[in-house]
């Protein structure tokens, strides 16, 4: 799951060195779905919904995924709120960051959300989903922006 896909990065691309693996779009903005739409009608392994992550992962997309990605989304507590109820126990955040992520931030919302913060790469954070994300979570669309869980 691309999570915010924008203009298809990262999705499109992995999709494209992937075909042996399945990738799903996820963008809340209409016309940006409209095009990913277009250029997902070129691979076979893509679907794009078009979606808040918040409404997503409350309904058809919580606990569906095996890895959720996010470049570019919001700040990384904020992220990791709009993935992690996206994938199932066991799976990875994988979520892009500048050098300036506070790892100890992205931690504690980490934990509250059934999730550890594994080795992470310079410019990513990894996040490993250690159980099912608890029900208050994701909250309503907005609210992680304006009070982030660190």
């Amino acid at each position: 799951m691309d999570v915010g896909s924008g203009g298809g990065s990262p999705g499109i691309p992995l999709a494209s060195a992937r075909p042996d693996l399945h990738f799903a779009l996820l963008e809340a903005n209409r016309r940006k779905c409209d095009f990913l739409g277009e250029v997902a009608a070129g691979f076979e392994n893509v679907s794009v919904t078009c979606e808040r992550a918040e409404e997503h992962a409350a309904g058809a997309g919580r606990d569906a995924y095996g890895t959720a990605v996010a470049r570019a989304l919001a700040a990384p507590p904020v992220a990791a709120e709009w993935c992690l109820p996206l994938v199932r126990s066991g799976g990875l955040a994988v979520l892009f960051v500048g050098p300036t992520a506070d790892l100890d931030a992205v931690s504690k919302a980490a934990s509250e959300l059934a999730a550890e913060v594994e080795e992470s790469p310079a410019g990513f954070i990894l996040l490993r989903k250690t159980g099912p994300t608890p029900e208050r979570f994701p909250r309503r669309p907005g609210v992680a922006k304006k009070r982030p869980l660190a």
